[in-house]
């Protein structure tokens, strides 16, 4: 008998692509959280992006954080992800840090290699070398965080181990899932992942399952599993309103791809929707749309962005609202179900 889905947690992603500019993605974006935490949210979530205002609006996710927590009193802030090969790891422990103590503990640090391949060479670094990168950054800001004596014998302040506990890897590879799972960090997933050339049928659980077979089976015993699934999702009142904003979405999507070789995702609006993994329509559709991802069944945390449809903010609005109130639910969610308990996402 397949087991039903039982999200504990629900987080609200944005990465921050309103059709606007900048101080206004800013605004909106933090509107969005706003709304979030009042629709009973558990956490929200933020994306890096270096350079390119079409991948992602931020370069400065503590920044922007502290803006968004000046402003909303409960909901958790996370980020997804600082791209950490290009950052110097005891700065991000540092704002890290500072951000939390400032902020009743209410961060959630998400980390990952990242996937801007230009920004490398803009940083001086080598592409190629991310992942190692990636690797010795990650030591050293546990090392810090954990308050263990830095290079040259010098410790963080302010020292903030109980962060050390809500780090969360993102990846597309089930090797990474294993790194996540024996360090017992959480395990951030994707939206949306390429399919293989000989697997181009391949659904979205059929990839990420086996990443949560090795995190678990890594996962250090007696420790409780973080798996957060992060899905494209837009829900609409009426059924042709959805795919009209879909569809206009959608296609801007297609056409960046198209830019970049990338022509996989097909013509029709239903190819994309498919291709791309995305959740659309009224609340009912949404529902069974997400009940038929089975890797929803192994998360515990489940996170909703409209990416890549990019609605307009009082869409974006209504999406979260119905969402909360009929989707999340379904799959079973509880509001302040959290609130007590452990404080991750």
């Amino acid at each position: 008998m397949t087991a039903p889905i039982s999200i504990q947690r629900l987080g609200f992603f944005t990465r921050l692509l309103d059709e606007a500019d900048a101080a206004e993605r800013y605004r909106l974006a933090a509107a969005q959280i706003a709304h979030a935490e009042r629709c009973g949210f558990d956490s929200a979530w933020i994306a890096q992006h270096h350079f390119h205002e079409a991948e992602g609006g931020l370069p400065a996710p503590f920044v922007f954080l502290s803006h968004v927590a000046a402003r909303t009193p409960r909901i958790r802030l996370g980020t997804g992800i600082v791209t950490l090969p290009l950052e110097l790891p005891i700065r991000v422990a540092e704002d890290a840090s500072v951000f939390d103590l400032m902020n009743e503990g209410r961060l959630e640090l998400g980390v990952g290699p990242g996937g801007n391949m230009t920004a490398f060479a803009a940083f001086g670094l080598d592409s190629d070398r991310r992942h190692s990168l990636f690797d010795r950054h990650l030591d050293l800001l546990r090392t810090a965080l954990a308050n263990r004596p830095l290079p040259g014998g010098d410790h963080l302040y302010p020292a903030n181990p109980p962060l050390v506990d809500r780090i969360w890897q993102a990846t597309f590879t089930v090797s990474g899932a294993r790194r996540a799972g024996l360090a017992g960090d959480g395990l951030m997933l994707s939206r949306t992942q390429p399919r293989a050339p000989d697997a181009l049928g391949a659904s979205l659980a059929d990839i990420q399952n086996p990443m949560i077979d090795a995190y678990l089976e890594a996962l250090p015993r007696g420790q409780a599993p973080r798996i957060l699934a992060s899905r494209t999702v837009f829900v609409a009142d009426d059924h042709d309103e959805a795919m009209r904003l879909a569809e206009k979405g959608l296609m801007r999507m297609r056409h960046r791809l198209a830019a970049t070789g990338d022509l996989a995702s097909g013509n029709l609006v239903g190819d994309i929707i498919a291709a791309m993994d995305v959740h659309v329509g009224t609340a009912d559709e949404v529902i069974a749309s997400l009940q038929a991802d089975d890797t929803l069944r192994r998360a515990t945390d489940l996170t909703m962005q409209v990416h890549s449809i990019d609605p307009p903010h009082p869409y974006i609005l209504r999406s979260i609202e119905l969402f909360a109130e009929k989707v999340a639910p379904a799959l079973g969610w509880l509001p302040g179900r959290s609130e007590g308990a452990r404080r991750v996402a």
